[in-house]
């Protein structure tokens, strides 16, 4: 089983390859959640993710013949880039099999990096199949992006350089995909520091080390904004590290993780994935276990489709209150809806779009709908704009608000 000493080593290979990134308290994040939060910020690293660490490790103790004929790597995008930043760096050849469902930034820098690029299959698990029937037929070394000692050594580096800078954190919050960057933390911490408490974090569309640790059946979903962890299950080399070294698994929702994302960027101006948010999002959906605790989150990374990006801020906009669509009834006259939308500027909110139904309505022939989709400050100012607008006649209701 993985010990310090094979993490140490891969710190002393890491020296001056990758980034020893901050691990920084973050206020008002502490202030929402109730624990003292600390963020270690993997995103900044050059391929912003962790994934790189290990990568590097493994490669950085290849032979020179497995070095001559190259590389071959699954992954949905960290681990890739990892991998072929650091093969190209070291003049070796790298290929890279993507699931097809991969966000295309992480397709396109990865290609950046001189890699080649296979998109296959709609699962990790064909991409996976795919990439060793390749490494077989073309004897190339497969480079596992979590079931591999190598690798989980390099991503447990992160870990002493967490308790190095911020030694009184007392537990360590971490996202689990396969199990090799909390199958590295966990060995790393409690070998440093035995009473520290590691907390792992599925989605709860991918809970396969859920259930391989625990014995539970969740089901497996499709898809998830958190790709990054979307993994069937643990790898064999990690499964023992979770049953030994962890300390409890939680399972997060995409509600969670949407907010975790939107709220990194709001207070702390730092870009998360979905994965990457995972460990925040746990402490948003189960708050009770940390309060009153000194918590380290690994925010593991920052590559994350601008699309998908725009749809989570709007939609957590929408969840705030500061975007809100509202209807308001009102005679069908000239001058009606100048009246409404003066109310609405009075009150102090913009009007993003506004469309009158005249059609499809079950009003009276001579009413009509206003549907607006106002920018507002919270729930609470558009309940005011509400009572506003009531108190002036008019029949308006918030569609989807509370």
């Amino acid at each position: 089983m993985l010990q310090l000493a094979h993490i140490q080593q891969a710190a002393e290979r890491l020296k001056g390859q990758v980034l020893d990134t901050p691990c920084v308290e973050s206020r008002t994040l502490s202030q929402v959640t109730g624990a003292q939060v600390f963020l270690k910020m993997e995103n900044l690293q050059f391929t912003a993710s962790f994934k790189e660490r290990g990568a590097y490790n493994k490669l950085a103790q290849l032979s020179a013949d497995e070095r001559a004929r190259g590389v071959i790597a699954m992954s949905a995008g960290n681990h890739a880039q990892g991998v072929a930043f650091h093969a190209e760096r070291l003049g070796i050849r790298a290929v890279i099999v993507m699931p097809r469902f991969t966000p295309g930034v992480k397709v396109a820098r990865t290609q950046g990096f001189g890699a080649e690029v296979i998109l296959h299959g709609d699962t990790l698990d064909a991409a996976s199949a795919h990439a060793q029937a390749l490494a077989h037929e073309q004897g190339l070394t497969f480079v596992h992006p979590f079931d591999d000692e190598a690798i989980m050594a390099g991503q447990g580096t992160l870990a002493l350089e967490m308790l190095a800078e911020q030694p009184a954190l007392d537990t360590l919050v971490v996202p689990i995909g396969g199990g090799g960057l909390i199958s590295g933390v966990a060995t790393a911490a409690k070998a440093l520091k035995p009473g520290i408490r590691v907390v792992g974090v599925q989605t709860a569309r991918f809970p396969g080390a859920v259930n391989a640790v625990t014995g539970s059946t969740h089901a497996q979903g499709a898809s998830t904004i958190a790709e990054g962890i979307a993994v069937s299950g643990p790898g064999a080399a990690c499964l023992p590290v979770l049953r030994e070294r962890v300390d409890e698994l939680l399972l997060v929702d995409e509600g969670d993780i949407e907010q975790a994302i939107v709220l990194l960027l709001e207070i702390e101006k730092t870009l998360s994935e979905g994965a990457g948010a995972a460990a925040l999002a746990a402490l948003l959906r189960h708050p009770a276990p940390f309060r009153g605790h000194k918590v380290g989150l690994v925010l593991s990374g920052g590559n994350i489709d601008p699309m998908l990006l725009a749809a989570i801020i709007g939609r957590g906009m929408v969840r705030s209150g500061r975007l809100a669509r509202i209807v308001v009834n009102t005679r069908d006259v000239p001058g009606s809806l100048a009246r409404v939308t003066a109310l609405v500027a009075e009150g102090g909110a913009n009007v993003q779009e506004i469309h009158h139904q005249r059609a499809f309505t079950l009003l009276a022939a001579q009413n009509v709908e206003i549907e607006m989709v106002l920018q507002t400050r919270d729930a609470a100012h558009v309940r005011e704009l509400l009572a506003r607008l009531t108190a002036e006649g008019l029949e308006a209701r918030w569609l989807g608000g509370a």
